[in-house]
């Protein structure tokens, strides 16, 4: 993977050094030390410059990103990949249910990495996986994938700052009460298990779910879910919670008449790209599974 990427330098910029502008940009320091080591990776009008040059007088400062080598223990398989948006920087894609984002032991060729890294192969380009907003592999909809270490860093910290909308539709049994609200309750690790999380008001870490009734179809309820923070399981555990888990879910709520996967689904993302700032905004649909449960439909 290769980008170059230029920055027109004027005003108060004008008196920074080249390190302090690329962090006031977003770039981390191993973002800097590995630009260090790339043969013309940091150019001023031009000509090579150390992260200590002074950007006085104004120019372009140029960024020459590349990335040779790809992702190890993530081999390329021809796997379907719906890419919802794509440009030098990241990719947006619609995960399918039952696709995990990265291979695991017992399931090394099934995964979003596996797609991605057979994408970029096709295209004989080296690719390093960077999944930036994971969903459980049961969990469908967008998820946002960096294409370089600069833009991969970046949008990790929008992550940690909360400075990406994400929102998800989920499906529960029954008409939910009240029908929208506000969920705060710490999540932690449930004893003895490596893998289900539970409430913990004790020692569990701060989660808030906010949530919206959109429509009450076949004796079930859809969901509109906005996340303020991004626990492991947080919308499944919050949701059980309230009285009103997501059906489907083999861990929390094995509740499988209508749908064999937990029933949600992320179908909006929104943030500002990472290297040129423009608001970005997609949507996914309701997949199919989801819609005949609400159609009452083709039952599993």
């Amino acid at each position: 993977m290769e980008r170059l990427i230029s920055y027109a330098i004027a005003g108060a910029d004008t008196t920074l050094t080249v390190a302090q502008f690329l962090k006031k940009k977003g770039y981390s320091s191993a973002n800097l030390t590995a630009l260090k080591k790339i043969p013309d990776g940091v150019l001023f009008n031009g000509r090579p410059a150390y992260m200590i040059h002074p950007l006085s007088g104004g120019g372009t400062l140029t960024i020459h990103i590349v990335e040779s080598v790809s992702s190890e223990r993530i081999p390329p398989m021809d796997i379907p990949l719906e890419i919802v948006y794509e440009d030098a920087d990241l990719m947006v894609v619609n995960k399918p249910a039952g696709l995990p984002i990265h291979p695991s032991m017992g399931n090394y060729t099934h995964s979003l990495g596996n797609a991605v890294a057979g994408y970029f192969a096709r295209q004989n380009c080296p690719f390093v996986f960077r999944c930036i907003n994971r969903l459980d592999h049961n969990t469908s909809g967008l998820t946002i994938v960096a294409k370089h270490m600069v833009s991969g860093s970046i949008l990790s910290t929008m992550v940690k700052q909360r400075r990406i909308h994400r929102e998800y539709l989920g499906i529960v049994r029954g008409r939910v009460t009240p029908p929208a609200g506000t969920i705060t309750a710490p999540l932690g690790r449930r004893p003895g298990s490596l893998i289900e999380r539970t409430i913990d008001f004790e020692n569990g870490e701060s989660a808030v779910t906010h949530y919206e009734t959109l429509d009450f179809c076949n004796g079930h309820s859809l969901l509109k879910i906005h996340l303020e923070t991004g626990r492991t399981h947080q919308i499944r555990i919050h949701l059980k919670y309230l009285g009103f888990p997501l059906i489907g879910d083999s861990l929390y709520n094995p509740d499988m008449e209508y749908i064999t996967r937990q029933a949600l689904h992320s179908s909006r993302l929104s943030f500002a790209h990472p290297i040129t700032g423009e608001a970005l905004a997609f949507h996914a649909p309701l997949p199919q599974d989801m819609r005949r449960v609400l159609e009452g439909t083709h039952p599993v």
